[in-house]
């Protein structure tokens, strides 16, 4: 089952998921346009459309009746908007975590996978910080659950194009034939990862989770003011200054949670405590006082390949 927050992430992952040959794959989500869209879209009989919101824990538990996997992305993720209504962002982000959560656990789903943001965090925001709260209640969940849901998360940062992007803001401005780009911060930075990769990641996750796992990729940064320049190479940037709840730099692994953490080749392992470490196991702890930030990452991309993702 697939709760998608955003059209093109939701499209991606049904097309990938589809090439499991599921038995059956319900996609349960408020936009009936959507849902009328990917139907057109796809045509396959494994394919169920519900309408229903994340709010709603009957209905959650109509959706989830038979159902052995759960991938769970429905999220408030504007952070303005978060700021703004924050009760409403509580209400999607943080109650409707715990009603899937529960309503899993009744149903006998025997997997649960829910999508984070590196700005849960040490989150500055209330966007983040309702991510946060959820990261922990799908952790905990596992306990309640005693092995008969296992619940986990992934944590990664930007998906290229999605929705909240900058970079449909950047093209607008070159369609506009603007004299000027406007870059919040010449410093900033972000961790930067393609829909595929995305797709991917998670479905790779789901495969080996065991319960109360954070996974969190390897991924390169880029600077904002590169991906300026490779969308619009010829417009002026102008600095406008941080938006409220926005960091300079991001986050995804912090130096408290590190202790708690194993590197694992192409990602790093989150759990509750070194008591929870698989044992044997091929991954390396991590030293101390590291921190995985888009600031001060190894991995970074050039204006080029900015273009060449954008293409």
């Amino acid at each position: 089952m697939d709760f998608f927050y955003d059209k093109r992430w939701g499209h991606a992952f049904v097309r990938r998921a589809l090439k499991e040959n599921p038995r059956r794959l319900v996609i349960y989500s408020r936009d009936e346009q959507k849902q009328a869209d990917m139907e057109h879209e796809f045509n396959h009989p494994a394919l169920r459309f519900l309408v229903g919101d994340v709010r709603d824990r009957d209905r959650l538990e109509l959706a989830m009746r038979g159902i052995e996997t759960v991938l769970h992305a429905a999220a408030m993720k504007i952070i303005p908007t978060c700021e703004r209504d924050p009760y409403e962002c509580v209400r999607t982000n943080v109650f409707g975590a715990e009603n899937v959560a529960r309503a899993a656990l009744r149903c006998g789903v025997a997997r649960v996978m829910a999508l984070s943001t590196d700005k849960a965090a040490a989150p500055l925001n209330l966007y983040g910080a309702s991510k946060l709260a959820a990261e922990k209640l799908f952790v905990a969940a596992n306990a309640v659950a005693a092995g008969n849901t296992h619940y986990s998360v992934v944590r990664y940062g930007n998906v290229v194009g999605s929705r909240g992007s900058v970079i449909p803001l950047f093209r607008r401005f070159v369609s506009e034939r603007r004299e000027t780009i406007p870059i919040t911060h010449p410093a900033m930075t972000r961790f930067w990862i393609t829909l595929e990769q995305a797709v991917e990641f998670v479905i790779s996750s789901m495969s080996s989770m065991k319960g109360g796992e954070i996974y969190i990729p390897k991924l390169p940064s880029m600077k904002i003011t590169d991906l300026a320049t490779a969308i619009a190479p010829d417009t002026k940037q102008e600095t406008v200054g941080i938006r409220p709840g926005e960091k300079v730099h991001e986050t995804m692994l912090t130096e408290d949670e590190s202790s708690n953490a194993l590197d694992c080749g192409d990602r790093y392992i989150l759990y509750r405590s070194p008591d929870d470490f698989p044992k044997p196991t091929l991954c390396m702890s991590l030293s101390e006082g590291f921190k995985y930030s888009s600031g001060t990452n190894q991995k970074w991309l050039s204006v080029a390949d900015l273009r060449g993702m954008l293409l």
